[in-house]
């Protein structure tokens, strides 16, 4: 029965900060960046329930994106899917206990994403600016990005509390 809970949390924080994304977030520019609360949404999810929950939450995250802004379908899938994904192994690996955590993730899965669909968009042939995404509006994404997770993580915590100690599932390492 928690896990059905669970699942429905996760579902509306991702449908919320979608919305709020598509809707508030998405022509707000700032310094040349626009602020990913999603991102930052699918990042929280991911460090408190692992890569599972990540990966599920960042697939219908990118579903509900591509079908908002009638882009190509499954681009934002693909690329939130590995972001949560990898967010959630980061979790389950190296301790999500950890103070610098939240804020390091959020960075570096920006970065990773950012490059990730720049990669995919230029693969399909849409030539995106590189320009543009690179040295115009990365670093201000970034840092609006790791400004806004301490408010994002604290309603993410709020929504999701961490699990006991004794049904967490950390992964131990061989050797």
């Amino acid at each position: 029965m928690e896990a059905w809970l669970d699942a429905l949390k996760i579902g509306m924080l991702v449908f919320v900060a979608a919305l709020w994304q598509v809707t508030v977030m998405g022509d707000a520019t700032i310094f040349g960046g626009t602020p990913d609360l999603l991102l930052v949404t699918l990042v929280g999810i991911a460090l408190l329930r692992g890569s599972l929950a990540g990966a599920g939450a960042g697939f219908f995250a990118g579903l509900i994106v591509d079908t908002a802004y009638l882009q190509t379908m499954g681009l934002s899938s693909l690329v939130l899917t590995v972001a949560g994904f990898l967010t959630g192994r980061y979790a389950e690996t190296t301790g999500r206990d950890r103070m610098y955590a939240p804020l390091l993730s959020v960075a570096v899965v920006t970065v990773l994403a950012t490059t990730g669909a720049f990669a995919l968009r230029f693969i399909l042939g849409e030539s995106p600016d590189a320009q543009l995404v690179f040295v115009e509006a990365l670093l201000p994404t970034t840092i609006l990005n790791v400004l806004i997770a301490p408010f994002v993580f604290a309603v993410v915590r709020r929504v999701l509390p961490p699990p006991s100690a004794v049904g967490a599932p950390e992964v131990s390492l061989l050797g």
